[in-house]
């Protein structure tokens, strides 16, 4: 029996414009012999389709299952419409452009195996183009200057299309169909080999050729890519790697490599399914992995130093792949910038900030807009964790289910700085800005700012900023008048972004832990034990605050953050009779000299921060006398951690102080009646089993383990008191791997539930998100306070 017509309205919001929505509708509907249109509007993607009910309803569920690679659907709603008699076709309609638009910005994405293809075929016009990309892959957040994305309010609006590309962007059925960065060899961007000057170095030569050639020299590159230039260099010749971290000051700090293929990565790194997916995703982020025992491919030392871990990456565009085609080597690739400063997008800037420390530079003429830096990511177990929100996934989009009827814009923190901005049902987060440490910081800052108030028509009516009035984020609120102002405590920002991520606002147990974060009480917190939902939040316990002898160059100095906890239970001359290597580098003079500023160290420069006791625990194994880079301690703890045989199921051990063997080691840091832990107490226990026996490489992996395994016991203790409530992790500490990973099979089998975080970083770089959450879930009439501590 015949079905009857049906016309349906369908409202489409989230990543759907510049996606290649519009040609996948219209091609599904040419599949299905649907008639009617579909256009791109200030609300998104809006479809009017007409066909029996059976065909209506497979439509539908096809747009919901199939999207194209780059699009993602927040919200779809169907409206029932009076049916058109004799409509026969099926067609797209030009963009409406006199709403604002309020549709999600797409990250930029790796080629697509399509381009590729067409890449590597001689009889492909596109044969060998570095700038091949279609309406499913290349730039976009990097190259848009306004909404909407067309072609005109793009980099590319200098790039008049040939005929040829002109004739695939205008038709629907190929997938060029209104792709904005389309060009070919006869009307794209081109490349150019300059010297450190910006002269060309031999026009006479294929540019490509003469970089190749180059690096296969041992010189240093610049590479100018999608958001940004790297630094390159082949990761296989140890005096090139060398040279590059003398030249770019940077003696320790891991770099990251970028490989052919997944077979390459194979020989160099393991990992489990979840990593191999990520590494081969559209995002292409950095995955940093474990390295291989036995690598089957040899890579300087220098590349990633001390440490089990190597950051693997694969090529992202086709220029990465031509490069790739052509050196057998891996390659470093590391951002281009001065430490402190953003990635540089400029050749000019390059010359005048890094001509020093390249030898070449690659560049091309296709602007880039927006500046964006590589993604970093990592695993704890099959879960994905963003280190770095960056190139391929910021700007993140995320939908908030409560109409947020204030514009609303989170400032971030001082460190890892993004940006949230929250209006409609919208939180749009920014790609890594980075550490607000200098001018140029902080112009990128305002840069990321005007670029998101350009796109999206946005004008704040609530700033959101951090507790500490110093942080510049602080500071410039505090500047700008005719909106309303408000600071959220850091560590309770850090909880309300894993809120915000799983859209609830239910209350959780949370651990904040992370290196420093002024506290409600004026101190620096950093190890705390939170009750919070979205209104409020309270600490119900926390590291015993220490000392930091000389404020920030204890940061830098851990034997500082050491000293000052041993002067908790002993005296200067009880401390050094300890014969600790560390205390016994210094001077006799410097050792009083740093007693004297203990004991005048005020309230200010306290600290309860579980990364400084981190720290503390590196220097007592020797693993570290500087801080040459954030997170150092951690990251060569887990380290040798890894180094020691690890229990395939959680073992509650004796907690005795040692082993006669030395590998059942295990500290314990009870929680005191006054609900703190004291750091002297571990501090001590890990001291007697470094002085108990001689410092082994297998002793120093099971203390470091022992170490961890410690802090993993006084989250699950604190939890096991909390059955009925999520528990949170978060704060730069999670992101060491053997913590996250020992607390997460702890608490799951002790019956906790766990929130999980994913996209949005659990370091600073997720605090604007969650400072955006409490402002829209609470007026400033109805909050406690301005910290959204509840009051005691």
């Amino acid at each position: 029996m015949p079905q009857s017509t049906q016309r349906v309205c369908i409202k489409i919001s989230g990543i759907v414009q510049g996606v290649g929505f519009r040609p996948f509708v219209y091609r599904l509907a040419h599949e299905l012999n649907l008639s009617g249109s579909v256009l791109n509007n200030g609300e998104g993607v809006t479809i009017e389709a007409q066909a029996s009910t059976d065909v209506i309803n497979q439509f539908t569920l096809r747009l919901a299952q199939e999207p194209p690679p780059l699009a993602r659907i927040d919200n779809l709603t169907i409206v029932a419409k009076p049916t058109i008699e004799d409509e026969q076709h099926f067609s797209i309609i030009h963009s409406e452009s006199n709403t604002d638009a309020v549709v999600a910005v797409s990250a930029d994405k790796c080629t697509c195996i399509d381009c590729i293809a067409d890449i590597n075929d001689p009889l492909s016009r596109y044969f060998q183009y570095p700038f091949t990309n279609c309406t499913n892959c290349g730039p976009r957040y990097s190259i848009i200057n306004a909404l909407p994305y067309d072609r005109k309010n793009t980099s590319m609006a200098d790039f008049s299309m040939c005929e040829s590309c002109q004739k695939e962007y205008l038709d629907p059925l190929n997938r060029r169909y209104h792709a904005q960065p389309v060009s070919c060899p006869d009307c794209g961007p081109s490349l150019s080999f300059k010297n450190p000057d910006l002269s060309l170095n031999n026009i006479q030569l294929d540019p490509l050729a003469q970089a190749v050639n180059a690096l296969r020299k041992g010189m240093i590159v610049a590479i100018k890519g999608l958001g940004g230039f790297h630094l390159v260099c082949d990761a296989s010749n140890h005096h090139s790697v060398e040279t590059l971290r003398a030249r770019k000051h940077r003696p320790a700090k891991p770099l990251a490599i970028m490989v052919k293929n997944i077979q390459v990565a194979k020989q160099l790194v393991q990992g489990n399914e979840a990593e191999w997916l990520t590494l081969c995703g559209n995002e292409r982020p950095i995955v940093v992995m474990r390295k291989k025992s036995q690598p089957k491919l040899n890579i300087s030392s220098l590349v990633a130093p001390d440490i089990d871990r190597l950051g693997v990456f694969l090529p992202y565009t086709p220029l990465h792949q031509l490069l790739l085609q052509h050196i057998d080597s891996p390659l470093v690739m590391t951002s281009a910038n001065l430490t402190g400063e953003p990635i540089i997008t400029d050749s000019a800037d390059i010359a005048l900030k890094l001509g020093h420390v390249v030898d070449y530079i690659l560049d091309h003429d296709r602007p880039i807009l927006n500046g964006c830096d590589d993604s970093v990511v990592q695993h704890i177990g099959e879960r994905l964790q963003v280190l770095r929100l960056a190139r391929g996934y910021a700007p993140l989009s995320i939908y908030s289910p409560k109409q947020i009827t204030s514009a609303t814009l989170g400032l971030g923190a001082q460190q890892k700085n993004t940006v949230c901005f929250g209006f409609g049902h919208n939180l749009f987060i920014s790609p890594h800005i980075g550490d607000l440490v200098s001018i140029e910081a902080e112009s990128y800052f305002h840069d990321t700012l005007n670029t998101f108030s350009r796109l999206y028509h946005f004008e704040a009516k609530q700033l959101v900023h951090d507790l500490h009035p110093d942080y510049f984020t602080s500071s410039w609120a505090e500047t700008l008048v005719d909106v309303e102002k408000r600071s959220v405590q850091h560590h309770y920002a850090h909880v309300l972004s894993v809120l915000a991520e799983n859209k609830t606002t239910a209350q959780v147990l949370a651990f904040a832990f992370d290196g420093t974060g002024l506290g409600a009480d004026n101190t620096l917190w950093g190890g705390e034990v939170l009750l919070a939902d979205v209104h409020n939040y309270q600490r119900i316990a926390h590291l015993k605050p220490f000392k930091l002898i000389g404020g920030e160059q204890a940061i830098k100095q851990p034997v500082r953050l050491l000293l000052s906890i041993l002067l908790e239970k002993y005296s200067l001359q009880q401390i050094v009779q300890l014969n600790i290597p560390a205390i016994q580098n210094l001077s006799a003079i410097a050792l009083i000299n740093l007693d004297k500023v203990w004991q005048k160290t005020s309230a200010i420069n306290m600290t309860s921060s579980i990364g400084r006791l981190f720290d503390v625990v590196a220097v007592l194994l020797n693993l570290i006398d500087k801080v040459l880079y954030e997170g150092q301690a951690g990251i060569l703890l887990e380290s040798v951690a890894n180094n020691a045989e690890r229990p395939t199921a959680f073992e509650n051990t004796d907690n005795s102080n040692d082993a006669t063997d030395g590998k059942n080691i295990s500290f314990e840091m009870p929680l005191s009646n006054d609900n703190q832990w004291d750091p002297a107490e571990l501090v001590e226990q890990v001291l007697n089993a470094v002085s108990s026996q001689p410092l082994t490489q297998d002793r120093i992996a099971s203390i470091a383990k022992a170490f961890m395994d410690a802090i993993a016991n006084m989250v699950c203790e604190v939890a096991l008191q909390y059955p009925q409530l999520p528990i949170v992790l978060t704060g730069g500490v999670f992101q060491n791997r053997y913590l996250s990973e020992r607390c997460e099979s702890q608490l799951q089998r002790q019956g906790n539930k766990l929130m999980p975080s994913g996209l949005v970083p659990i370091n600073d770089a997720g605090i604007a998100l969650g400072q955006t959450w409490h402002a829209i879930h609470n007026t400033i009439d109805n909050s406690s306070d301005s910290t959204g501590e509840n009051p005691k």
